[in-house]
């Protein structure tokens, strides 16, 4: 593998972490079962569900698991990713280049999907960016291994299961052979889909009788675009815009449980970032993110960033197909400073998130991940000592923290 995949498959496997939010990785895991009689009790199973024999023999003839499969689904990130840490590597001059042109030759295609399911073009082809650099990577190990070593693992066998019945299911009904290729996880295609996404949201648009996501464009947009239209896409709605907020700001408001109209975000002094209004359109679900603390850049996030969020629930991934789409359609940069590009180290998270639920502020279990409660933990936190409540980690919190809990 190339310097440039295994950069692309880092990201890959960093966007897939952040999906599973909730998991305790620090808990010890119970020993799976013994393999030969749980893969019995698997073919057992999948043949109830209608699974022919012969597919079976064929999916499962001498699996066994996968050590690196274990090793990735283990591993945790040494540092935590920032605003600028990310951008800086999913939204390349390179990558904005390559999506422009792909949005020109694959025009009339992408008109149709719009027409059809109602997501725009620029938004298809920045999901198809980031997922699969275009099509360029869409994993290396043979689906069936990772999803049988994943499900007889004991970590997370119950949604591991279910992915590999599912894709055991779309094997047996012809849509791709048993030696499918993805991720360590089991994502398939060029826009990475779980079995079950693919089983529920992919689509036959060419019209060969086989939703191929792997070599067919109009099944690997038209999917894309089923997903997300309904998962609530608004085919006449940005995602959000980079905004200015006022002095004075009441930075506990930010955050995407605080939906106010546009109207009244304007009335509080939040102007677009050149300092004129915000556009005066009806919608009354907008939410003010701030990704990179109150001193980097600020958003006004939509209902079409709440959708990005169904099809992965990172913030830093969601901003970036938002904002790589707007480059796509010729848009420029960003104009506030990302902050900085160096990644926080996850034993600092892990420090803080004990800090707090020392001082009485409930992070939850430490795990070096920040999530809603640590954020939340944060916020008040910030409030008590006061601090701008931006709800968002940085070197000075954390030194403020250790100052008050030694």
């Amino acid at each position: 593998m190339n310097r440039y995949c295994r950069d692309l498959f880092s990201l890959v496997a960093i966007i897939g972490a952040v999906l599973t939010i909730g998991q305790a990785h620090g808990k010890s895991v119970a020993p799976p079962p013994p393999f030969a009689a749980w893969l019995a009790d698997l073919k057992a199973e999948a043949t109830r569900l209608g699974i022919r024999r012969t597919t079976l023999d064929a999916a499962l003839k001498g699996v066994a698991p996968i050590s690196r499969v274990i090793e990735l689904d283990r591993r945790q990130p040494e540092f935590s990713l920032t605003l600028g840490s990310y951008f800086s590597r999913a939204i390349t001059e390179k990558r904005i280049a390559k999506g422009r042109e792909m949005l020109k030759t694959h025009r009339k295609l992408l008109d149709r999907v719009f027409k059809k399911y109602g997501v725009q073009p620029r938004f298809l082809v920045a999901f198809w960016g980031l997922e699969s650099n275009f099509g360029q990577y869409t994993g290396v190990f043979p689906v069936v291994g990772a999803l049988v070593t994943l499900s007889h693992d004991r970590r997370r066998a119950k949604f591991f299961r279910q992915q590999l019945l599912a894709v055991l299911q779309l094997i047996d009904k012809g849509h791709f052979p048993a030696s499918v290729k993805g991720s360590w996880a089991g994502a398939m295609g060029n826009h990475q889909f779980i079995p079950t996404t693919y089983r529920d949201f992919a689509v036959d648009f060419d019209g060969d009788g086989k939703r191929n996501l792997w070599n067919s464009l109009p099944d690997i947009f038209a999917s894309a675009a089923n997903y997300l239209s309904r998962s609530g896409w608004q085919k006449d709605r940005t995602w959000g815009r980079e905004v200015h907020i006022p002095k004075g700001f009441d930075f506990a408001s930010a955050g995407l449980d605080t939906r106010k109209p546009l109207k009244e975000w304007g009335k509080l002094g939040v102007r677009r970032h050149d300092g004129s209004r915000l556009p005066n359109v009806a919608i009354a679900d907008a939410s003010i993110l701030l990704p990179a603390g109150y001193r980097g850049p600020a958003f006004l996030a939509y209902k079409n960033y709440r959708t990005i969020m169904v099809w992965n629930r990172s913030h830093l991934y969601a901003l970036a197909v938002g904002h790589l789409s707007d480059r796509l359609s010729g848009k420029g940069g960003l104009k506030a400073d990302l902050g900085s590009t160096k990644p926080m180290a996850r034993a600092d998270i892990l420090d803080m998130q004990r800090r707090l639920n020392t001082a009485g502020f409930d992070a939850g279990t430490p795990d070096g991940r920040v999530g809603p409660l640590t954020r939340k933990a944060t916020k008040n936190f910030q409030r008590r000592v006061g601090l701008p409540a931006d709800g968002f980690p940085s070197v000075e919190l954390i030194d403020q923290l250790r100052q008050r809990t030694n």
